[in-house]
């Protein structure tokens, strides 16, 4: 008897059609070269994303948005350039428009403020008697007009403004420092340090700040900006503190922080090295909230008679030496005004978009 290979219409109907993908067919390592071998892949390839910018990935923070390129380089075998979680930030933060606009804004404002004694036309207190409370007008550069003395009010509104901002971030730095060691601490120990911060941060939290303040600006500041940028921060640090600690407790329970436990590091490297950088967006998202509200308090107090005193300048005392002029020479108000009004708005926009960007489970651009 002798064998017969079967024919080509028994081949034909044994033979099965398989649709394949275009990135499910390789050539597998064991194939020794031979060109019928094909690998197909034991799982589906996951469906990529529906925009044709960006694609949901998962990391170990959570589903995080990455370009979609880098997935289809993936899935083609084609190793994608690796980018970090502060890389993604800053594709979310460049997308938020109003945040980039006011981080403009508020750059070109410290550039101001930097160079005062460049960009001012006149000195802070050179008197021009012959153009006292000159409306805004070219004439010898008085663009935001003269006071009552004649002194170039957007010569005074730029040194003010240099005042101000050195008082807003110097409450900023101070606070976040004091209110992220205390929440830190009470968070990553917990127990009965937690509870003695905690009811510290609660006390200070119970006082009404504005009698605080005038009491405090009254006996300890006399006038003085550092002083009066110390009583500031002795006072905002509290919430910052709130939500460290907040942070640190949900962090003291991550594996990696017990890997580090088991590891031999001490509590001050698993802070600094493993919890703090981790921590770092809300607190970064609360410092840009701090400025914003130590700029607002510093004015008020000034305004009030119990800030920054001449002859420093400072946004707050330009408002206060400007109020009771009534609407006839609005200008000495208005200018002012308008510069505190506008860093404000910056710094709650570039806080908003900061917010956004840092945040890994935020899916919608605002502006």
């Amino acid at each position: 008897m002798t064998n017969r290979a079967p024919g080509d219409d028994t081949r034909a109907q044994d033979r099965e059609d398989v649709p394949l993908d275009t990135f499910s067919v390789g050539q597998p390592a064991s194939a020794q070269g031979n060109p019928g071998a094909i690998a197909v892949p034991e799982q589906p390839i996951a469906p990529l994303s529906s925009s044709p910018a960006l694609a949901m990935g998962h990391s170990e923070f959570g589903d995080v948005e990455a370009p979609a390129a880098d997935l289809i380089a993936q899935q083609a075998g084609v190793e994608p350039k690796a980018r970090s979680q502060w890389a993604y930030a800053r594709i979310r933060f460049f997308r938020h428009r109003m945040a980039v606009v006011s981080l403009v804004v508020l750059f070109l404002i410290c550039l101001v403020a930097i160079f005062a004694k460049r960009v001012a036309p006149y000195a802070y207190d050179e008197l021009d008697l012959f153009n006292t409370t000159s409306p805004p007008t070219t004439k010898d550069k008085h663009l935001f007009g003269t006071d009552l003395l004649g002194r170039d009010y957007l010569s005074r509104v730029i040194f003010g403004l240099r005042t101000s901002l050195w008082v807003a971030f110097f409450v900023a730095f101070l606070s976040t420092a004091i209110g992220t060691t205390i929440g830190s601490l009470a968070g990553y120990y917990g127990g009965a340090v937690d509870n003695l911060l905690m009811r510290f941060t609660d006390l200070i939290l119970t006082l009404p700040g504005l009698a605080v303040l005038l009491t405090a600006a009254t006996f300890f500041g006399n006038g003085d900006p550092l002083k009066i940028g110390l009583i500031l921060a002795l006072l905002l640090w509290t919430v910052i503190a709130r939500i460290v600690r907040g942070v640190f407790l949900s962090l003291r329970e991550k594996e990696y922080v017990e890997a580090a436990k088991a590891s031999g590091a001490g509590d001050a490297r698993i802070i600094l090295r493993h919890m703090l950088p981790n921590a770092l967006g809300p607190i970064i998202v609360n410092t840009t909230l701090i400025i914003a509200a130590a700029i607002l308090i510093e004015a008020a107090l000034s305004f009030l008679g119990f800030g920054i005193q001449p002859p420093n300048p400072s946004l707050g005392t330009l408002i206060d030496d400007g109020q009771g002029e009534g609407f006839e020479k609005w200008w000495l108000v208005t200018f002012p005004g308008l510069v505190i009004v506008v860093i404000a708005l910056a710094i709650n926009f570039i806080g908003d978009g900061l917010r956004d960007a840092l945040d890994p489970t935020q899916r919608r651009v605002r502006a």
